[in-house]
C-alpha cells in the first residue's frame, strides 16, 4: 500500500505542485551546478508521509478485521511524531514559495512549533496507558533497552519534565539532521530508506523476543513493537518509491516537509524501541552531516577559517570535483554500513544479556 499511494501520488503531487507554481528555489552561495534545479518541484514529504500512514493503516484495518485487534496507542504517538514535524516542515515549505524565496520559518517559528509538538509526543508517550502493559517510551536515556541514567531518580514529575527536555533534543537534532542531508538529488531519501529499514528489523526482533512472549534469550518490554516494525518498513518503502522521482535528475524533492517529517519519525522511534543511543549508529550518516556543519560554522566564528570548502560535508565533497551521483552513491553505502554495525551491536547485546556469548 505504501507502495502504490507514493508511486501514484507523486506524479500527481508534482503536476499540482508545477500547476501551482511552487518550485524550489536554489540557495546562491551553494555549488553553481545546482543553479539548474531551480524550479524544481518541492513538497514531495507530503506524499512520503501519506505513504506511510495509509500503508501502516492498511495494516490496522487488516488485522482489526481479522482479530479484532485496534491500532496501539504505541504506534498513534510515532505516526503523530511523524505527521506533527511533517506539517511544520509543511509550513515552512510553503512560507518560502509563497515569498519567493529561500527563506521560511523564522527559527524562533521552527523552534517553538518543535517544542510544543516533542513536548506533547514526550508526555503522552510516559502517561497514556497502552494494551500491552508497557509504557511507550521509559523516562531514561537508553543505549540499548535498559536505561543506563533512569530519570527516576528524580521523583515522577521532575523525570517527566527532565525526559520532555530529552525529547525535545532528540527531536531538533535528529530532524535538523535529516534536513541538513536533504542537499542532493536523493541522498536524504536513499540514505532514510537504509536508515528505516535497520529500525524495521531492530523493532521485529523486539517483537520475537518481547517479555511474555515466551520465546528464549533476552527479552524486551516494548510495547507493541509490532505496530512499530510495520511503520518503519513502510517508511522505508515509501523512501524507496519516492526515490524513483528523487534520484538524480530529481523531478521533485522532499523539502522540509519530507526531511522534518523522516527526522520525527526516527527520533520517536528510538524513543518507543528504547534504542535512543544506538540511533546515533544507526543513523550515522546524518550524524557526520550535523557534525559537518556544527564544525563548519564553530570553527568559522572562532578562527574566521573554514575546516570544509562548504558544509554539510556532501558539498564539500562536490567542490572537490566529485559528481553528485557519485557523492549521493557513496553515501548510501557509508549509511548501510552505519547500519549494518548498528544491526550487529544491537544483536550482540541481545546475545550477550541471553547468555550466548559466555
Amino acid at each position: 500500500m505504501s507502495l502504490i499511494v507514493v508511486i501514484v501520488g507523486t506524479p500527481l503531487l508534482i503536476r499540482l505542485v508545477h500547476r501551482l507554481h511552487y518550485g524550489q528555489y536554489i540557495r546562491q552561495d551553494g555549488p553553481q551546478s545546482h543553479l539548474v534545479k531551480r524550479g524544481t518541484a518541492t513538497m514531495g514529504g507530503v506524499a512520503i508521509i501519506a505513504a506511510i500512514v495509509l500503508g501502516w493503516a492498511a495494516s490496522a484495518l487488516y488485522r482489526y478485521l481479522h482479530s479484532g485487534t485496534v491500532p496501539s496507542w504505541s504506534a498513534l504517538l510515532v505516526i503523530f511524531a511523524m505527521v506533527s514535524m511533517g506539517a511544520l516542515g509543511f509550513i515552512d515549505d510553503f512560507a518560502k514559495v509563497s515569498k519567493h524565496q529561500n527563506l521560511g520559518l523564522s527559527v524562533g517559528a521552527k523552534f517553538a512549533g518543535q517544542f510544543i509538538f516533542a513536548t506533547l509526543y514526550a508526555v503522552l508517550a510516559l502517561i497514556v496507558p497502552t494494551r500491552s502493559g508497557f509504557p511507550s517510551a521509559q523516562a531514561g536515556m537508553s543505549f540499548i533497552e535498559r536505561p543506563f541514567f533512569d530519570f527516576a531518580f528524580a521523583g515522577r514529575t521532575l523525570a517527566i519534565v527532565i525526559f520532555v527536555v530529552w525529547v525535545n533534543f532528540l527531536m531538533s537534532a535528529w530532524t535538523n539532521a535529516f534536513n541538513l542531508a536533504d542537499g542532493l538529488d536523493g541522498l536524504a531519501s536513499g540514505s532514510s530508506m537504509i536508515a528505516f529499514a535497520g529500525y524495521s528489523f531492530i523493532a521485529f526482533w523486539e517483537n520475537y523476543h518481547l517479555k511474555g512472549a515466551g520465546h528464549g534469550g533476552y527479552s524486551y518490554a516494548v510495547s507493541d513493537p509490532m505496530d512499530l516494525t510495520i511503520i518503519a518498513a513502510c517508511a522505508a518503502v515509501a523512501c524507496f518509491g519516492f526515490l524513483w522521482f528523487n534520484s538524480n535528475p530529481a523531478t521533485i524533492f522532499m523539502g522540509d516537509t519530507g526531511s522534518l517529517a523522516l527526522g520525527g519519525l526516527f527520533a520517536a522511534l528510538s524513543v518507543a524501541t528504547h534504542t535512543e543511543l544506538l540511533a546515533a549508529i544507526i543513523g550515522g550518516l546524518f550524524v557526520i552531516e550535523t557534525c559537518s556543519d556544527v564544525i563548519q560554522v564553530g570553527c568559522f566564528k572562532l578562527t574566521h577559517r573554514r575546516v570544509f570548502k562548504m558544509a554539510p560535508i556532501h558539498h564539500h565533497f562536490e567542490l572537490l570535483g566529485w559528481s553528485e551521483t557519485k557523492v549521493v552513491v557513496r553515501f548510501w553505502m557509508i549509511e548501510f554500513m552505519f547500519v549494518l554495525v548498528g544491526l550487529m551491536t544491537f544483536y550482540a547485546d541481545w546475545a550477550g544479556r541471553s547468555g550466548l556469548l559466555l
